[in-house]
């Protein structure tokens, strides 16, 4: 049972944090869009590099880029929450249930961890070469993110020794 309490928490503290993360995203909306702004119009990168043909300069392309982002950290934060939830509700059931109730947990982990190693250490790293800017530069946050991510996901999917309780129907006659 402490197992699985430290499992709920660390789900639901996941949660917060990207939901805090929209929140924030929502609330200071022209700072935090300024950051993507300069990745993809790619305007700290060192001059004359080759990749300047990839910038995306148009305004309405860049908040669809944003708008993005930002649906798909809500997407994360509330597949974790619902899961968080759904293994708060099955922390003193049988092994299986417990075990079915981190799915949702698990693959908003999962999709959290796609955004950080997609969309910002790929895409905004390589692609629109993030790592070129002094100012703007994201990918420590974003690797700090994924591994915040990762790390959970690992603990969450760590099997404990579990007693099986008789009336469980996976439970071995």
């Amino acid at each position: 049972m402490p197992i699985r309490l430290c499992k709920v928490a660390l789900t639901g503290a996941s949660s917060f944090f990207l939901l805090l993360v929209v929140f924030n995203n929502l609330t200071d909306y022209g700072s935090n869009h300024a950051f993507v702004q300069r990745v993809l119009d790619m305007s700290t990168t060192f001059p004359g590099n080759k990749g300047m043909w990839r910038a995306i300069t148009s305004p309405a392309l860049q908040h669809l880029f944003y708008a993005s982002i930002v649906l798909w950290e809500t997407a994360a934060g509330v597949l974790i929450g619902t899961g968080t939830w759904r293994m708060w509700r099955a922390r003193q059931g049988s092994a299986s249930a417990w075990h079915k109730a981190k799915t949702l947990a698990a693959v908003g982990l999962v999709v959290s961890l796609l955004q950080w190693y997609v969309a910002f250490i790929t895409v905004g790293g390589e692609w629109f070469l993030m790592w070129q800017s002094q100012t703007w530069n994201g990918q420590d946050a974003a690797m700090r993110m994924f591994l915040m991510m990762g790390v959970s996901l690992i603990f969450l999917m760590m099997r404990e020794d579990e007693t099986v309780a008789t009336n469980d129907p996976a439970s071995p006659s």
